[in-house]
């Protein structure tokens, strides 16, 4: 479940760092297992459905290229359906979600087959209203990226999916890699929680380190995913802007740290702080000394840590008026058993 008061769900985007190569794609799913996180995800296109025949065509002379045009370059990097289901059994077996992020039509078609525990949309379909509403009627959850898209898209996509199906939730993204802080807008977390309050939020973020992922689960993302690599300097445009595998690690323990310290929206004393208070917690002591049977009055009282403990420090202009039963002595602590008709307050 995702949501609510459920943890953060923590999505390692293996994409397609595992450079073509299926021994590598375990690996880095044994890698996210390992470092704690939720899923490990892939990408996954049939070709000739998501790029026209001139874009596969197109000469791709990259440092980061595996073929000479696009297409060969693309075709090395992607795994077959078998491939697919190999990997899938795998990650089962050590007991990992895996999905992957349908890049067309044909791929949701295949994901849907494959029984994926939900189907991730990648920002580059989430202005593609059909291809959105096939999906959605597809039934399982749907995790939706934000990056390029405008709050009033976000809505469309919104009144396209909701009546549909109603369990998906929305990433807050920019599509930049690696993407500098200034250009997050972490803010945009507060406002899709605002348009959209009956649907969980999330990041999907290409910055270098953690801190920024960390914040957006304070702001209440229930969702975090973050590319990841075995190595950042291989060969392949996204492995700068991934986590390898410490950083996963490390920011996988920094959001369950932060979830146990969002904690509770009561303020009081909590036992924790007993000893504390105990030791430094000031009470009202005299200022000067008091005769018995005076009426209290403020230039008569001061706050100090006192021994043994008296009335606490907010409770001294309730004090003022009252009358004493017994002789006070200067710097003496005021206790409930020398004041008259004393009733103790009930905090609420």
């Amino acid at each position: 479940r995702i949501g609510g008061d459920q943890p953060c769900f923590i999505i390692a985007e293996i994409g397609q760092n595992h450079q073509g190569d299926l021994d590598i794609a375990k690996r880095m799913i044994r890698m996210a297992k390992d470092c704690g996180a939720d899923c490990a995800k892939f990408q996954k296109s049939e070709l000739e459905y998501k790029f026209n025949k001139k874009a596969l065509e197109r000469p791709y002379t990259s440092k980061h290229s595996w073929g000479k045009t696009y297409g060969e370059h693309k075709r090395h990097l992607e795994f077959s359906h078998d491939q697919y289901r190999e990997l899938k059994k795998y990650a089962e077996e050590i007991g990992i979600f895996f999905t992957a992020s349908g890049m067309d039509e044909m791929a949701v078609e295949f994901l849907h087959e494959l029984d994926v525990p939900f189907f991730k949309v990648g920002s580059g379909d989430t202005n593609n209203f059909p291809y959105l509403e096939k999906t959605a009627k597809k039934g399982r959850p749907m995790v939706i990226s934000s990056g390029m898209q405008s709050m009033n898209t976000m809505h469309q996509v919104y009144q396209i999916v909701k009546p549909i199906n109603p369990n998906f939730c929305f990433l807050q993204c920019t599509s930049a890699y690696p993407l500098q802080p200034e250009d997050v807008n972490l803010r945009v977390i507060s406002a899709y929680q605002s348009a959209f309050p009956d649907i969980p939020i999330g990041y999907s973020g290409h910055e270098t380190g953690i801190a920024i992922s960390v914040a957006a689960v304070a702001m209440g993302a229930k969702v975090v995913e973050r590319h990841v690599t075995l190595d950042k300097t291989w060969k392949g445009s996204d492995h700068q802007a991934s986590l390898e595998p410490s950083e996963l690690a490390e920011l996988v323990k920094a959001i369950r740290t932060v979830e146990k310290a969002m904690g509770s929206p009561i303020k009081q004393l909590l036992p924790c702080e007993m000893a504390c208070n105990e030791k430094l917690g000031k009470s009202v002591v005299a200022k000067v000394a008091i005769p018995e049977g005076a009426v209290l009055t403020l230039d008569m009282l001061t706050v100090k840590v006192g021994e043994p403990k008296g009335f606490p420090p907010e409770s001294i202009f309730d004090l003022v008026g009252q009358k004493v039963k017994a002789n006070i002595e200067e710097d003496e602590t005021i206790t409930e058993q020398v004041v008259e008709n004393h009733v103790k307050k009930v905090k609420c």
